[in-house]
């Protein structure tokens, strides 16, 4: 990541003083705009972002970072965009630069501007919002989305379909991270906070948000909340539950194999082994 200006912390104390009077502010207002334009500049570039894991393996939120996003769409208008064909209109413009910056975006894919891709990031058909932050060699396949602050490490796959949640509001929310490393299976939702740990196997279908339990499916131990730990192989599934009306199947993610720290994902040996389970990535 690139070193963050030294007035950084002047710049935090600006946007959070014009976000204390947000609902006084108007689109373009002359002393606010220039501060949150430069804030989201720093994120677009990868200079700072919106959250991290830090040192004891906890995600730190910033949340300055989201309140200078919840700004710039008070104090834009819309406009519209063209591009090539295509027209848009919206209050945030596209990134642009894709080659210098060393990403390849494929016809049909959109970031906005405010959204950090890191070298090496392919989008083919698909969309990353403000906030959102793309590690390098990361593949974000078709028609799958990164929505605004989402965390995605480097060396991650989001399969075709998959629905990355991201959590603008509030800005202390914590929003989803998905860890170096990991692939995500297609049609795969991923929300509301929820984190997949360094070099796990989500396979395909899944849905993990921060109230649905993820098992140990060899001692039907709880392991977490809305969390896939790191390096295993998880897949979607349900477990019974008795409620006033009946018994009914809620839905779970269920961890059917640990994998040894630093193991590559082989696609071929995944596929036979989430066959074996009655899945697939």
């Amino acid at each position: 990541m690139p070193e963050p200006p030294a007035d950084l912390d002047a710049l935090e104390r600006a946007v959070e003083n014009f976000f204390e009077r947000i609902d006084e502010l108007s689109v373009g207002e002359r002393e606010a705009t220039p501060v949150v334009d430069a804030t989201i500049d720093l994120l677009d570039r990868g200079v700072v972002r919106v959250a991290e894991v830090g040192a004891d393996d906890q995600v730190v939120v910033h949340e300055w970072l989201k309140k200078a996003i919840l700004l710039v769409f008070k104090l834009r208008g819309i406009e519209t965009l063209e591009v090539g064909p295509f027209e848009y209109a919206d209050r945030i413009p596209l990134k642009h630069d894709f080659a210098a910056a060393g990403v390849r975006v494929v016809p049909g894919a959109s970031a906005r501007w405010g959204s950090f891709l890191a070298p090496g990031v392919v989008l083919m058909p698909s969309y990353v919002n403000i906030g959102a932050y793309v590690g390098e060699q990361t593949m974000v396949d078709t028609w799958a989305t990164v929505a605004s602050c989402a965390q995605i490490g480097a060396r991650v796959h989001l399969s075709g379909g998959v629905g990355i949640g991201g959590v603008l509001e509030p800005p202390n929310a914590v929003p989803v991270v998905i860890e170096d490393d990991v692939f995500i299976g297609s049609r795969c939702m991923v929300t509301g906070g929820a984190r997949v740990g360094r070099g796990a196997v989500l396979g395909a279908g899944s849905f993990l948000d921060p109230s649905i339990p993820v098992l140990d499916a060899e001692t039907g131990e709880e392991l977490s909340r809305g969390v896939v730990p790191p390096w295993c192989v998880a897949i979607r599934a349900s477990r019974r539950r008795a409620y006033p009306g009946g018994e009914f199947f809620v839905p779970c993610v269920l961890v059917i194999k640990r994998l040894n720290e630093g193991e590559r994902h082989d696609k071929a040996r995944l596929n036979a082994l989430l066959r074996e389970h009655g899945a697939s990535v």
